[in-house]
């Protein structure tokens, strides 16, 4: 699966943050709620969306952080 098939960027949509592809929903709050215990069936349940989104979120955050330069302070 690739994450960019179904996280999108608009301006337009939230602010710019990352959404799932065809929702308002921000992978933030995907993420956030599966840390805070919910699990994949309950998020698909709550937020309308696919375990496919969900995965792609958890994809998308991922990249994102393997995308991150860490400079540290010597």
């Amino acid at each position: 699966m690739n994450p960019e098939m179904t996280v999108t960027i608009d301006p337009e949509i939230q602010g710019g943050r990352p959404v799932l592809a065809g929702t308002r929903l921000p992978v933030q709050v995907v993420i956030g709620a599966l840390a805070s215990g919910m699990t994949l069936a309950e998020v698909c349940e709550e937020y309308y969306v696919t375990e496919e989104q969900v995965r792609a979120a958890l994809a998308y955050a991922a990249q994102t952080l393997a995308d991150e330069t860490v400079v540290v302070a010597g």
